[in-house]
């Protein structure tokens, strides 16, 4: 896949990082000669694109036609809603990511700029306080699509009746996919013959309807499950 990021701050570099490691093909855009040379030292100088983010001119360079995600990450919202909008409009990439920097123009990341997936780390924080614990130990850690759609995190605790079992044998809802599963600090990528163990953090996406249903597969026991039949 390959994989567009524009600003070259932190998160920017330490994506990169990741999506490289990953084995995706990266280039990350970036103008700021205070950062670039601190680029060069931690990536790839292939991966690394001089030039403004916002420049139609610098995203033609850079092969934004053939990109299949791009990540909206620098510090200036403007440039973040631009990017996202040509992005779509003239470049057609079927997936954009924006980063918030001010919670006050959260309001305007949304279809109109063609955002698809908005970051905005207050509202996450948010969350996190909110919903700490809605169901068990599942945890939401971002909101997608307007709050239809949520990425939630649950670990599979001693007891749970989904250890030992496949994917594929859990009647998962219907708005329901897991996206991920990381064992002992390693990511696993979910195959349906892919078995739960204890102490797993599972990673799904889920609508709201489904995520007590969700929640409910892999905490509850078996015990539990026994005595809700009578």
């Amino acid at each position: 896949m390959f994989v567009i990021i524009t600003g070259g701050g932190k998160t920017g570099a330490h994506l990169a990082h990741i999506l490289l490691s990953q084995e995706h093909e990266v280039l990350l855009i970036e103008h700021r000669q205070e950062l670039l040379s601190r680029l060069h030292r931690e990536l790839p100088t292939e991966v690394i694109f001089e030039g403004r983010a916002d420049d139609p001119l610098t995203l033609d360079l850079a092969g934004a036609s053939r990109a299949q995600v791009i990540v909206a990450s620098t510090p200036d919202d403007e440039v973040n809603l631009l990017v996202c909008y040509l992005a779509r409009s003239r470049y057609h990439i079927p997936r954009t990511i924006a980063r918030i920097n001010d919670p006050r123009h959260a309001w305007l990341f949304d279809e109109k700029f063609h955002v698809d997936v908005a970051v905005n780390e207050s509202e996450i924080l948010a969350s996190v306080i909110e919903e700490d614990i809605a169901l068990g130990d599942m945890m939401t850690l971002l909101k997608l699509r307007q709050g239809n759609y949520f990425l939630v995190s649950e670990r599979i605790v001693k007891g749970s009746a989904a250890i030992g079992k496949t994917i594929k044998e859990l009647e998962l809802p219907k708005r329901c996919v897991i996206a991920a599963i990381i064992r002992q600090g390693e990511l696993i990528l979910p195959r349906g013959e892919t078995s739960f163990e204890e102490g797993d953090e599972v990673l799904a996406v889920v609508d709201e309807e489904g995520s007590e249903k969700f929640g409910k597969l892999l905490s509850h026991s078996e015990a539990q499950k026994g005595n809700s039949k009578h």
